[in-house]
């Protein structure tokens, strides 16, 4: 079915982009704080060159974890919610339709707010400003319009 999104499968949507947003930033911080250890929370405006830094952005990169944390765990509530009312479909192209928006939504909001405007840290900050900011950009927006695709096929 193509068309307009029937307003029954929407709180498994907004569910299902709760989550996306939520995991999308723990796949941030987790690989791109952590593991690979390309940035920090506010590594742009406060390098990580002493202990003080470090243990500074440790602290914002754990309240970045708690903020997405709680998102996530929204998303699980409004999905058990829908769940117990029926409205969460059987197919899984609008829960990863939705899933898909959140996750691409928080690239493309995150990217923009503070890779670009506020300047807070960049994918790859030994670069500063680079080509990794846009393909962050671009593998958000192409997340979304994923997204919007599956979510719009049902």
């Amino acid at each position: 079915m193509r068309g307009p999104v029937p307003g029954s499968v929407r709180p498994a949507i907004a569910a299902a982009m709760a989550i996306g947003i939520g995991l999308g930033g723990f796949f941030d911080g987790i690989v791109f704080h952590q593991i690979l250890q390309v940035h920090n929370m506010l590594s742009g405006w406060l390098p990580v060159s002493d202990l003080v830094s470090a243990k500074t952005n440790m602290v914002w990169d754990g309240l970045f974890h708690a903020a997405v944390w709680i998102i996530t765990g929204i998303g699980v509530v409004l999905l058990w919610r829908a769940g117990q009312r029926g409205l969460v479909p059987r197919g899984g192209a609008v829960p990863a339709g939705g899933f898909l928006i959140g996750w691409g939504l928080f690239n493309l909001v995150e990217g923009v707010i503070d890779h670009h405007v506020l300047g807070v840290h960049h994918v790859y900050e030994a670069m500063g400003a680079s080509v990794w900011d846009y393909v962050f950009l671009g593998w958000g927006a192409a997340m979304a319009m994923t997204g919007l695709w599956l979510v719009g096929r049902r």
